[in-house]
């Protein structure tokens, strides 16, 4: 039988809907501002999800960047806040999640693409500037802002996942796998998941990768030294998922077939909490489309249980991580454990 275990949903909507803290161009760190700004909520929030119980729980670090850190302005930082000071905060972030989670639970270390720290975000579109526009380019990005986080006090036995999600470009996912593969303080040592976005009709990434030529991406053992322990998708609307997950699953049969892995990776699910709403990166709301339909017949935590158990009865993954990305608050993660454990 199938080993799932719980993950939490999303921590920035969570903080919004929630709690009542709002987002702007001069928050370019989202979530994470709340590191600098008012540790104490995102304890609350972060500890809404613990209490559910999840069984693994993100660090409020995901759009974490020195520009991000730069160009965030206050009475305390006033020039903003240089790389020196940012391993502090990080430290703050791990702290945060340790006193947020149950005794059993796991933290996952959570990284974001480029686009996540880019104003507007990109991670629904994966365009970016001309400066981080190549695989070379976002190597040198990740590797960067991922030495900062090995900078963290005994990181490899505090965190006992990193996430690296969100990815919207397979040259992306393959900059990641090497950035990660060059910083020792995380890799080996430390499961890794890697998770795309699906956002358009077209079952593609933002940058046009098929489902297939994703999985590649992630577990080609020649493309990059650090393979993932797990493979994912989140930040896609809940009803696509049977779709994804059976391409995914022909795709890793392909590559055992031809003997490029050995192994069946973990999967890791993570649909966003939406009726169809997608975030407008200019008036910072959610909104439905137009010409679209509210997704609301069948409840959110029962369409991803539906999705799961199909995905389980085929038998190929050896475990399963599952929860929900933005807009998804404890209330649904709740529903959700309650769904999948009886």
């Amino acid at each position: 039988m199938t080993n799932i275990k719980i993950l939490d949903g999303g921590l920035g909507t969570s903080l919004e809907q929630n709690h009542n803290i709002a987002f702007g161009a001069d928050t370019p760190l989202w979530s994470s501002h709340l590191l600098i700004s008012d540790p104490s909520t995102l304890l609350r929030c972060q500890k809404d999800f613990g209490d559910v119980p999840v069984d693994v729980i993100l660090t409020a670090t995901y759009q974490v960047s020195l520009h991000g850190f730069a160009n965030t302005k206050s009475v305390d930082y006033p020039d903003g806040i240089n790389a020196s000071q940012v391993p502090h905060f990080l430290e703050t972030a791990v702290q945060i999640a340790e006193r947020a989670k149950q005794p059993s639970c796991a933290i996952a270390l959570s990284i974001g693409p480029y686009g996540a720290c880019m104003t507007p975000s990109q991670e629904y579109s994966g365009k970016y500037d001309a400066a981080h526009d190549s695989e070379d380019a976002l190597l040198a990005w990740h590797r960067e802002r991922m030495e900062l986080f090995a900078s963290i006090k005994d990181i490899k036995q505090r965190v006992q996942y990193i996430a690296l999600e969100t990815i919207p470009r397979r040259d992306e996912i393959i900059s990641m796998r090497r950035a990660l593969s060059a910083v020792p303080g995380l890799f080996p040592g430390v499961p890794f998941w890697m998770s795309c976005l699906f956002p358009n009709e077209d079952e593609n990434t933002p940058d046009g990768t098929s489902p297939e030529d994703i999985i590649r991406a992630m577990l080609d053992p020649s493309l990059a030294g650090a393979v993932p322990w797990g493979v994912g998708i989140n930040c896609t609307k809940v009803w696509k998922l049977d779709s994804l997950l059976r391409r995914y699953e022909a795709a890793i049969g392909h590559l055992l077939q031809g003997g490029l892995i050995g192994k069946w990776p973990a999967l890791v699910l993570y649909p966003d909490g939406t009726n169809g709403e997608v975030y407008n990166t200019t008036t910072k709301q959610w909104e439905l489309p137009e010409g679209s339909k509210r997704q609301d017949v069948i409840p959110w935590e029962t369409q991803l249980t539906e999705a799961v158990r199909a995905t389980e009865a085929r038998g190929k993954w050896p475990e399963i991580i599952v929860g929900g990305c933005c807009r998804a608050r404890p209330s649904d993660i709740q529903n959700l454990r309650g769904c999948l454990t009886t």
